[in-house]
């Protein structure tokens, strides 16, 4: 069977343009749910004639549907395996309340990424109220469970519900349970051991900073610790929003391992070694089984994927221009500054669109 490289035809040009990767691989896109019009409707109805409001982190829950949440919509939807939308928390207001009572009647304050635990609860990072919130799926209950809703960088060594940060991005459950916050106003990943509530500060110095290859977790600062997420083997990774790079951290070396972008803003290095990428704004990274990392660059309207064997990077979604594209060819539809992003257990990678007001779907052409 042929590897990725061998499968991988790259067209260069001179006076620095971008290096523009065509793969031999076959990946169609389609929209998945909005109809690029940004707004409130379709609640009951299919979810490609709903309304959406700049759609952020997306996920697969437990019950089978596709759950996002909408950053200026104030509201978590989902959708159902028949391709019907409601929405489940928000009541589409601005604000900091409800707790305690039912999640369709609390208030946001720009919602950024959710996930759900094992036990199948939805946690939502609440960015501008700068806490992390819960809803009870049996009950759909919400409660805050880490944060004071006042920005700052306290309570380490006590409860999360004590504790403050400064406009926290994307949140991810390790195997163990235990819940990792992008605090990325304080340039830190904090984590919250579960079992007992308490929180601590799990890398980064409080300030920004280089992120040198090899070096260890602890005392070593980060720039804009913006998405997380596990791999198979328990690593974690990183995309750095200001520093333009991807991390892998090693949890059993407890070593940080620089794996793509230069630290340089820009739009270059497709189909090349990762490490000398230009990335622009990285705002979503989320792992596929063969332990590749997809990343949503925000600034450049793009997707792209860290190939782990080959160390390289390739445009999978996007031209770098901003705009609303087509179904079909993913090299020709433009996006839209999107944010979120997440990988299905069959290879289908779908993207929270942000300001086409879309939840689209990668699929690779032989998906059904």
């Amino acid at each position: 069977m042929m590897n990725l490289s061998s499968l991988v035809l790259a067209f260069f040009c001179i006076f620095g343009c971008p290096v523009i990767a065509v793969s031999a691989e076959a990946w169609t896109i389609s929209s998945y749910a909005g109809t690029g019009t940004q707004g409130f409707s379709g609640d009951g109805g299919p979810a490609t004639l709903a309304k959406l409001d700049n759609p952020f982190g997306v996920i697969r829950g437990p019950d089978g549907a596709i759950w996002f949440c909408e950053y200026t919509g104030q509201r978590i939807r989902r959708i159902a395996a028949d391709g019907t939308i409601t929405t489940v928390a928000g009541n589409g207001k601005k604000g900091f309340t409800g707790d305690g009572g039912p999640a369709l009647e609390a208030t946001f304050n720009l919602p950024h990424e959710i996930r759900f635990d094992a036990s199948g609860n939805l946690f939502a990072v609440d960015m501008m109220n700068h806490v992390v919130r819960k809803i009870d799926m049996k009950t759909n209950v919400i409660s805050t469970i880490a944060g004071t809703g006042t920005a700052g960088y306290q309570g380490d060594g006590g409860p999360a519900i004590s504790a403050q940060f400064k406009q926290p991005h994307s949140i991810q459950f390790d195997s163990k349970g235990d819940l990792y916050v992008c605090d990325i106003g304080n340039h830190v990943i904090r984590k919250i051991d579960m079992k007992t509530g308490k929180i601590s500060t799990f890398a980064g110095t409080g300030k920004a900073g280089p992120t040198p290859d090899g070096s260890p977790i602890k005392g070593t600062p980060l720039n804009g610790p913006r998405s997380i997420d596990f791999d198979a083997n328990g690593n974690l990774w990183l995309a750095t929003r200001e520093g333009n790079q991807v991390f892998q951290f090693d949890l059993s070396a407890e070593k940080i391992f620089h794996k793509a972008g230069s630290g340089k803003k820009g739009f270059t290095g497709q189909a090349g070694p990762a490490k000398q990428a230009l990335l622009n704004g990285p705002k979503g990274i989320a792992m596929d089984a063969a332990g590749n990392a997809w990343l949503v660059d925000s600034e450049s309207s793009t997707i792209w994927r860290f190939n782990r064997e080959q160390g390289t990077i390739e445009l999978m979604v996007g031209t770098g221009q901003k705009g609303d594209g087509p179904d079909g060819d993913p090299k020709q539809c433009k996006l839209a500054r999107p944010h979120g992003i997440f990988v299905d257990a069959d290879g289908s990678v779908f993207i929270g669109d942000s300001e086409s007001h879309r939840v689209r779907v990668l699929r690779p052409a032989t998906s059904k």
